[in-house]
């Protein structure tokens, strides 16, 4: 297309200057009559048909030729400046073509979904915050663009958009700080003891501790097992704040002094209220429905070993909803979706499996 065009102007501008090649061997007063002629028959023309059409070819040679003549033959031409620019600009829009669209450009939604994620899982954050947070993640943005995209998704601004703190969202701004403990108990099938176990869990990552097994546990020996906690703790034990209890009479004076002495507060739930303290009664009532009621323990020594050995897969391998469906500490990287090959794992002689991708 492009090709046949071009060479239909070749030809128009060969003729053209093949006619005015004929007019330098005709005499002055020839081409004096010719133009006197012309002239009239423009000006007959003109009365019937004051904007004569005019095609491509005419628009290219006529602009050529005009800018030639004097300022004061110009103004009498069929075509005006006003028309040659006008032509000229439509050649400029042909040849520089660009999007169509007007207004800023669309924000990705990838953007639109950070932003509203950010906007309600953090209450405080401005604007601004947000705009800054999205920078450290490589998306510039402007600040009027995240209020723009809130007010879209109809989310009130930061001073107004969440100023109730509900207990839910209490405890989980805690959690970070927050230890529990408990007793639960077992009956021994064989020595018809009853072995009471003491265990201390990290709310935030529902990471358990057994600390120890007894069939009588006064004050002493618990308070000295909250000792032993915090030693093995070492370092991490300034990162806890506060520690929930129940009332029960093994929890002494000295147990408290010993949680004074690392700097963590207790506190004690209300009388007769299980559910105050629910992160060790749910723990409690998941070692009960996946071991010990499936489980004959024989004495305290074997109540020890099948603890540990639970407690290694329930920090580690098991899957919790509250992290969505994550282990407190995993000690082995997600698998392979592709992978096709899986292997299982027996714990406590199959009482509990446990699957992995097995090595190619």
């Amino acid at each position: 297309m492009i090709v046949s065009v071009a060479l239909r102007l070749l030809y128009l501008v060969l003729v053209r200057l093949g006619g005015w090649l004929v007019l330098l061997g005709r005499s002055s007063a020839a081409k004096d009559v010719e133009l006197l002629v012309l002239r009239h028959e423009v000006a007959v023309l003109r009365r019937g048909n004051r904007r004569p059409r005019l095609d491509w070819a005419d628009r290219a040679v006529l602009p050529a030729l005009t800018r030639r003549l004097p300022v004061w033959l110009r103004q009498h031409r069929l075509v005006s400046p006003g028309t040659v620019l006008r032509w000229h600009r439509r050649l400029v829009a042909k040849k520089w073509t660009y999007s169509n669209r007007s207004g800023r450009p669309r924000v990705d939604e990838t953007v639109v979904t950070l932003i509203e994620r950010m906007a309600r899982e953090n209450a405080g954050w401005g604007y601004r915050c947000i705009q800054g947070e999205l920078l450290k993640l490589g998306h510039r943005t402007a600040a009027s663009t995240v209020r723009r995209v809130l007010k879209r998704l109809q989310i009130p601004p930061s001073p107004t958009r969440d100023t109730d703190t509900s207990r839910r969202r209490f405890l989980r701004a805690q959690a970070a700080s927050m230890l529990t403990c408990n007793f639960f108990h077992v009956d021994c099938a064989v020595t018809l003891k009853r072995v009471y176990v003491f265990f201390v869990m990290e709310v935030d990552t529902r990471y358990v501790h057994i600390l120890g097994t007894t069939t009588s546990p006064d004050g002493r020996w618990t308070t000295q097992q909250a000792r032993n906690f915090f030693m093995e703790l070492d370092a991490r034990a300034s990162e806890f704040r506060f520690l929930v209890r129940d009332r029960a009479g093994q929890f002494t004076t000295s147990f408290d002094s010993v949680l004074a002495d690392a700097g963590i507060d207790v506190v004690k739930i209300p009388p007769r209220c299980p559910r105050t303290n629910s992160y060790a009664e749910r723990f409690v009532g998941t070692v009960r429905r996946e071991l010990t009621d499936r489980l004959l323990i024989i004495n305290e020594r074997h109540l020890e070993s099948v603890l540990n050995r639970y407690v290694l897969h329930y920090n580690h391998r098991r899957p919790h909803r509250a992290r969505h469906h994550s282990p407190p500490r995993p000690d082995h990287l997600a698998g392979d979706p592709d992978c096709r090959s899986v292997r299982r794992r027996r714990v406590l002689g199959g009482l509990i499996n446990e699957y992995e991708p097995a090595a190619a």
